[in-house]
Order: C-alpha cells, then sequence, then structure tokens
C-alpha cells in the first residue's frame, strides 16, 4: 500500500510552555549574613507559532506528529539570576491554511507568505521574592509560581490556493490536462477516482503566469459528503476561475455535456460561495471520433450557460494554446479587479472606565465564581503551602476590590468563593488590608491560628451541607466557622517547592 504524501486535514494537540518558577534567595556573604533578597524570576514559556513557508505544501509532518509541546521556562535562581526563556515553537504550513477551533470556528487564515500566527501564548514566568519586595514587605518569603501555558485543540485544514480550478466528473481528463499545460505529473489512469489529492500545476502564456488545480473528481451529492466530497470542494474556494472540464468519449449512454454540467452545477450551488467565479467549458477527448461528434452537437446546447466554450485533446494537445490563452486573460481580469491588499492595521482598544478587572456571579451551588483574567492568573501562581503567599494573594484581592463586591453582592462569611481552580471559604472578619505589617518570613499572623482552621474532611462536609442547603433542606444549617484568610478546598494538593537553600531558618 502506498502513503499518502499529501494530506489536507489534521488535529493538532498543542501545548504551550510553562512559566519558570520564582525563586526565594537571601543573599550572604562574610560579614553579611542577611543581605536581602536576591531571588531571581522564572523564565517565560515557549509559545507555539505558525508560520507560512513557501517550500511547504502539505500538512503531512502534523499527521505523523500531532502532539506538539514548546519547551518550559526555566526557573529563577539566587543572586538575582533569572530564568532562560523556553524556545518558541515554530509550525511551517502552506499558503492557504486554515485553524478553527474544535467546534468549527475560524481563529485565522493564513495566507500569504511569512504570514504569522500565535496560536498558544506560553505561560508567564514567576517573580522571584526579589521583584515582589517592597517598602513593607523588605524580604518576602515566597515567590510565585510559573503560569501554565495555553493548552488546546485545533483543526488545521489546507485550502490549495490556485488562479484556476478544474472541476469535472472522474476519468473526465483533468490530470491529463495539467499534465500537459504545465510541468504538473499527476497520477494517470484509465478508472475513475485515480486523482485523491490535489495536484497544483504553473502554467505560462506568455508573459502571464497562473496556477491550476486538479482535484479529485466530483460526484452527485458532494456537498453532502458523498465520494470525495468535501475533500473536493474545499479546495475550489480560493480559485478566481473555475473550469467545467467535460468528458466528450464517455461510455455511459445516461450522461452527456449538458447534464454533467448541470450536475455539476447543483453541488457547487449547495456547497455555496462559488457562484460569482466566471467560469469556462473545456469539451476534452475531441481526439476521438464519437467524442468530436458529440462536442459539436452539444455546442449549440452548452450555450445557454453563456460561458465560453474551448473543444481540445489532451492526447494530442489539439485546441490547448487557445485555452491556455483564455485562461491567462481570465485570470489577468479576475486579479486587476481584485481590491489591493492593505497592511493589517493594529487596533487599539483601551480599557473602558468602568471596568473593574473581574466579575461575580453565583452559580448553582450558592458558590460565588470571581472571573477576571488578573485574579486567575494570581490564583494559579500563589503557593499555597506558603501563609505568608496565601497573605499575599489576600492583599492584592482586596486592593482590586474583590472583598467589598463580595459583600456589596450579600455574602457571607463561609461562603465559597471559586477563583479559577481554587474555592476558598470567604472569611471578611480578617481583613486584608493596607495597613497590614508583615512578620517573620513565610508567615502571615492573620493565619497564624492553626488550632482552628478546619482540615479537608471537615471542609468536604461543609461544602456537602451547604449544597442540601441550597437545594432547600435545612438539616444542612452547620457552617464552617474558619480564621483563615483564605483556605483551599484541597490541603493535600502538593504544590512544587521553590526557592533556595540559602532561605532555610
Amino acid at each position: 500500500m502506498d502513503v499518502a504524501t499529501f494530506v489536507d486535514r489534521v488535529v493538532l494537540h498543542l501545548q504551550a510552555g510553562d512559566g519558570g518558577h520564582g525563586c526565594v534567595s537571601i543573599h550572604r556573604e562574610k560579614f553579611k549574613p542577611f543581605g536581602g533578597p536576591d531571588g531571581g524570576n522564572g523564565g517565560h514559556g515557549g509559545g507555539i507559532l505558525m508560520v507560512v513557508d513557501p517550500s511547504v505544501h502539505t500538512l503531512l509532518d502534523f499527521h505523523f506528529h500531532p502532539h506538539l509541546k514548546a519547551p518550559n521556562g526555566k526557573g529563577g535562581a539566587g543572586n538575582n539570576r533569572e530564568g532562560a526563556n523556553g524556545t518558541d515553537l515554530v509550525l511551517k504550513v502552506p499558503s492557504g491554511t486554515v485553524v478553527q477551533t474544535m467546534d468549527g470556528e475560524v481563529i485565522a487564515d493564513l495566507v500569504g507568505v511569512g504570514t504569522t500566527l500565535e496560536v498558544a501564548r506560553g505561560g508567564r514566568g514567576g517573580r522571584g521574592n526579589a521583584s515582589l519586595a517592597s517598602a513593607r514587605r523588605k524580604a518576602p518569603g515566597f515567590a510565585e509560581l510559573g503560569e501554565p501555558g495555553d493548552k488546546l485543540d485545533v483543526i488545521v485544514e489546507l485550502k490549495s490556493v490556485a488562479d484556476v480550478g478544474l472541476v469535472g466528473f472522474p476519468s473526465a481528463g483533468k490530470s491529463s490536462l495539467i499534465s500537459v499545460i504545465s510541468a504538473a505529473k499527476p497520477k494517470i489512469a484509465d478508472y475513475p477516482f485515480t486523482t485523491l489529492v490535489p495536484n497544483l500545476g504553473v502554467v505560462q502564456a506568455g508573459e502571464h503566469v497562473f496556477t491550476v488545480a486538479d482535484v479529485p473528481g466530483l460526484i452527485p451529492g458532494a456537498a453532502m459528503g458523498k465520494g470525495l466530497g468535501l475533500e473536493f470542494l474545499r479546495h475550489i474556494e480560493r480559485t478566481a476561475v473555475l473550469a467545467h472540464v467535460v468528458d466528450t468519449a464517455t461510455l455511459e449512454t445516461d450522461r452527456d455535456p449538458v447534464a454533467d454540467i448541470e450536475a455539476l452545477e447543483a453541488e457547487l450551488a449547495q456547497y455555496g460561495g462559488l457562484e460569482d467565479r466566471p467560469r469556462i467549458i473545456v469539451l476534452n477527448k475531441i481526439d476521438v471520433p464519437d467524442g468530436r461528434d458529440l462536442a459539436d452537437i452539444t455546442t449549440p446546447d452548452l450555450e445557454k450557460f453563456g460561458w465560453p466554450i474551448y473543444r481540445i485533446s489532451a492526447a494530442t494537445r489539439e485546441g490547448l494554446q487557445e485555452l491556455v490563452y483564455a485562461l491567462a486573460r481570465m485570470v489577468e481580469e479576475h486579479r486587476a479587479a481584485a481590491p489591493v491588499l492593505e497592511p493589517t492595521r493594529i487596533v487599539l482598544r483601551p480599557k473602558a472606565v468602568d471596568d473593574s478587572g473581574f466579575e461575580i456571579e453565583r452559580d448553582g451551588e450558592g458558590v460565588w465564581v470571581v472571573k477576571g483574567v488578573k485574579p486567575e492568573r494570581w490564583v494559579r501562581q500563589t503557593q499555597f503551602d506558603n501563609d505568608e503567599a496565601v497573605g499575599f494573594l489576600a492583599d492584592r484581592l482586596a486592593r482590586l476590590g474583590v472583598e467589598d463586591r463580595l459583600a456589596k453582592l450579600g455574602a457571607t462569611p463561609g461562603d465559597p468563593v471559586r477563583i479559577g481552580p481554587r474555592e476558598f471559604d470567604w472569611q471578611p472578619t480578617v481583613y486584608a488590608g493596607a495597613n497590614f505589617t508583615p512578620g517573620n518570613r513565610g508567615t502571615d499572623a492573620r493565619l497564624e491560628d492553626e488550632n482552628t482552621r478546619a482540615n479537608a474532611a471537615e471542609r468536604l462536609a461543609a461544602r456537602k451541607a451547604r449544597r442540601v442547603r441550597a437545594e432547600g433542606d435545612t438539616a444542612g444549617d452547620e457552617w464552617l466557622e474558619d480564621e483563615d484568610d483564605f483556605v483551599s478546598d484541597d490541603d493535600t494538593d502538593d504544590t512544587d517547592d521553590i526557592g533556595d537553600a540559602d532561605d532555610a531558618r
């Protein structure tokens, strides 16, 4: 079995690189046992880019390697050493590549050499404790975790970019035609569906140069997926001219040139979007006596379509010169009428004056869900086994206005609050205010009362009680009273250790 060398549709599983963790480190040297924080920032994760490359003509490489991952950023180190950024993963694609979501939404249409699209963005690197130092928090005992990179699945399709598309039933002679008017060498045989993949050929007519696409044969029902169906129709969307190649020497008695073109036009109309393309009729195989006679008989009937009609023989090359120059004229007319491509304009959209940066809504289980780029990123970058880091997160959320908004919406102590992947029990009695003075590194006085802190089993039971209460059952009136400002829903979540051995106390 021959392995296909042309692939025009693949599903890619992309994973951008994660950001490197920031470092917790304290500078120490002789006679300077405490020289201040010097933990470096983590490097950014590598992104995944798609770039149109003229040397690539198929998606074959992605067919065999659909799982792609960019390198992660490196972690920071002591002595203010920043981690290395992850290298961007560049995917070379042909011109005419369309990137879609799994739901069919078009992300980008990549046409033109050098066109670049960042499909997946790498995660930000976490800040080290040197960058987190401030006038109040002079020696932070924590650092930010690296942000995870984007992870998504996309559909990548290739729509051939050609000036002329050859349309016709199987065995109409399209492959033979493109082989004699260009240097393309498609597979040619005397049975239907010889062409299973599109073939592109470059044709020169005097000073004019244009490309011709020979695509798989079309049959009735193709627009609904019959035969090669959409695998064919996808490749004629970008063509400037459609050439109906008709077999005048067919042995099927129930077929004639007029019926063939009407059937092809019905499929093109059902597919949609091709009504404005100029057409041309090519009556092929007039070297066969019966074919020439049928071409003479049906020519008056074909004139009702109003399109130019050319009679040729791909075998003897009769009539090819007139056809090639006619196609060149039609292509030049289309190019002259096409609008001039302008450079992509950068649109600046200023932030709205009333944009708070987050939204809060309550779901069906009674959980307050905070949505926003900043709070969700802050939660992902927080090391929850470090009390000082949790207190720092509480301060940031309070300054952003999350505390005040929850109070105005009617949140009560103990209500669950979810931000990104984390769920907390809201305790406004311990306010995260600007006047708070940090204590020892890695600790927070607001979270020191460990004896009253509920464990994971107690929090799980309280959550079940809240669900029962939301359904109207009064048996779930027990509310979890937690003295912590924010409490994770899962104490057993192991977070990667970040830091430096020099920071051990």
